[in-house]
């Protein structure tokens, strides 16, 4: 893959946005985000071990979300899930972020959700994150996995739009679907 297409000046603002929303104050975020998007063959050569596994050994049109997934992870914003992770490993992973909200959420979960599957586990902390002013959002990196990062819920459609302009997916857990 080449650099930049005609439009990499919108999808790259979009990046930066995402994860200046996600990452705030650690610019390293965004810095690793945008040069995995304007220098992707020197992204996969500073990254390559942590590429290997993911199975990634080269540039793809994907590579910049990935590193922004990356990125969030090694600053404990975002934890990343196993499609079959039991519920108390979800919980640690969440609880370990850096973004969770004051208030535990884990009060609000009754008798039973923690022995629902991993999704509709995730799903149900989506709600009880919302019932305390938090959202929990999946970045989709078309895998089997569920990176999950944690934002204020007003920000949550702001993340989403802004993630469509740099042409990839993010979507909240714990909403009714329209």
């Amino acid at each position: 893959m080449s650099g930049p297409g005609p439009d990499a000046g919108g999808v790259l603002d979009s990046l930066t946005a995402v994860a200046a929303l996600l990452a705030p104050d650690q610019p390293a975020v965004a810095e690793q985000t945008r040069r995995a998007h304007t220098d992707p063959e020197g992204y996969v050569s500073t990254y390559g071990d942590r590429l290997d596994d993911r199975g990634i050994d080269e540039p793809f049109p994907g590579l910049p979300w990935t590193a922004l997934v990356d990125a969030l992870t090694e600053h404990k914003l975002l934890a990343e899930f196993d499609w079959k992770e039991d519920a108390d490993e979800i919980r640690r992973g969440l609880g370990e972020l850096v973004s969770r909200p004051s208030v535990d959420p884990w009060v609000l979960f009754e008798d039973g959700e923690t022995d629902l599957p991993t999704y509709d586990f995730l799903e149900a902390c989506g709600r009880h994150y919302r019932e305390v002013g938090a959202a929990l959002v999946v970045l989709d990196i078309e895998s089997d996995c569920y990176p999950v990062a944690c934002v204020r819920a007003r920000r949550v459609d702001e993340l989403i739009s802004l993630a469509k302009g740099a042409g990839f997916a993010v979507w909240p857990l714990g909403v009714p679907k329209a």
